[in-house]
């Protein structure tokens, strides 16, 4: 591994599992499908609600607005944030992603996770 995760030497124990969701996604703000796939990721994290990365081609990059905002975890990386807007609707830092995730989150790398609870709907079928 040429960039491993520094979470895993403090904490063995601690899973994060990526798998092929399996199920039809649709994330829509203001009525507008702000992304929308087949193709999504589940990740199933230690100690978190299990969370869906949709690859960003499957997404309407044209209303991510990246912002300034960064968080870090120790065993995926340095997330970036995007702001979504649709028509007049705007919700802030309402999605996330890893550019550069550390060896052992490669599968996330070019995918977008939205909070849920700042959309209109996020649907999982």
């Amino acid at each position: 591994m040429s960039n491993p995760a520094p979470g895993f030497q403090r904490k063995p124990e601690h899973e994060v599992v990526f798998s092929p969701a399996g199920k039809h996604i649709t994330a829509t703000l203001a009525g507008v499908v702000v992304a929308e796939s087949d193709s999504a990721l589940l990740c199933e994290e230690s100690n978190h609600e299990p969370v869906y990365y949709i690859p960003m081609t499957d997404c309407r990059v044209d209303q991510l607005i990246p912002t300034s905002k960064k968080t870090y975890c120790p065993y995926k990386g340095e997330a970036s944030y995007w702001t979504l807007s649709a028509g007049e609707a705007s919700a802030r830092d309402a999605a996330w992603s890893y550019d550069t995730p550390y060896d052992e989150a490669l599968p996330i790398k070019g995918h977008v996770a939205f909070y849920t609870g700042k959309l209109d709907g996020f649907e999982v079928t």
